[in-house]
């Protein structure tokens, strides 16, 4: 979870939503607010949030099929959702509920007891799930965990992996194919860890598009390369046959470009005391190369 929470307010009332968005935001949360269903599942698309609040009753598609569709999402299925609505009857709670919807909230509220059950659902999901749900890669706790070990230790490296241009990619080629090159370069980096010398190697998620790999100083150089090698070897199979080779018969052709990024921080060269600074530092790596 970010370190300040993302609140996705769905909601046709332009006077509830507003209400709400400042509302949320006073306490200190990052708030957004949709009116239409398939708005928010637009806006989920692009940004990823840590708790939607969603009515039942929207102008096109209504918020069952909203949290439906998010269920039915890798990158979202684990997102939990409160319904906020005035469908009373116990059918309705039930139907909600059956979704994985994490709490149901009747109208007319207390704004307080929102607050309070925004603020439990947050902090039950704040572990979140302990593997990535595209790669199966640990992720959120299990990392955070890995990662304070080393804040304490010495002789080992991070080295961070950035992928960019997913979101142009999925533009062109859909999300099925998005997740398949995160898939892909997630195999990638456990084969190459697998066949390191260092036994407690370890690869997870710093975010969906981050991954980290915690070695020793002396393996990092050789799981790097060994990384961009197959990387480099990989990138045109993640992109139609017949599209990569226009692109590679002429280079102005309109391609979606995706690039990977890389770079090794070593614990020779730093010293952390929080857990913050060292993922702040992990990522950074990246762009010193």
């Amino acid at each position: 979870m970010a370190a300040t929470p993302r609140i996705l307010i769905v909601e046709d009332h332009v006077n509830t939503a507003e209400m709400l968005t400042s509302y949320f935001e006073a306490q200190g949360y990052e708030a957004s607010a949709v009116g239409w269903g398939e708005d928010a599942l637009a806006f989920i698309e692009e940004v990823t949030p840590d708790l939607v609040v969603l009515d039942i009753h929207l102008p096109d598609i209504d918020g069952y099929e909203v949290c439906r569709q998010l269920r039915a999402r890798r990158r979202t299925e684990h997102v939990p959702v409160i319904f906020l609505t005035e469908k009373r009857q116990r059918g309705d709670k039930l139907a909600g509920l059956e979704l994985g919807a994490a709490d149901y909230i009747t109208k007319p509220f207390d704004v307080q007891e929102l607050r309070l059950r925004v603020r439990n659902v947050l902090s039950r999901s704040r572990l979140g799930p302990l593997s990535h749900p595209i790669t199966g890669l640990p992720a959120a706790s299990l990392v955070d965990e890995r990662l304070h070990e080393l804040l304490s230790s010495s002789g080992w490296a991070a080295l961070s992996v950035g992928l960019h241009g997913l979101n142009e990619f999925a533009d062109t080629y859909g999300f099925v194919a998005r997740d398949d090159v995160v898939r892909a370069v997630a195999l990638m980096l456990n084969h190459v860890v697998n066949e390191s010398d260092d036994p407690g190697a370890f690869v997870g998620h710093l975010d969906d598009t981050d991954f980290c790999v915690i070695t020793t100083l002396k393996d990092v150089e050789h799981v790097q390369h060994a990384l961009e090698v197959r990387l480099d070897e990989a990138m045109a199979f993640f992109y139609p046959r017949v599209d990569w080779e226009a692109k590679q018969a002429n280079p102005d052709s309109d391609l979606p470009h995706l690039a990977v990024t890389m770079g090794a921080l070593r614990s020779s060269a730093v010293s952390l005391s929080n857990l913050a600074d060292l993922k702040r530092a992990i990522v950074e790596a990246q762009h010193a190369g």
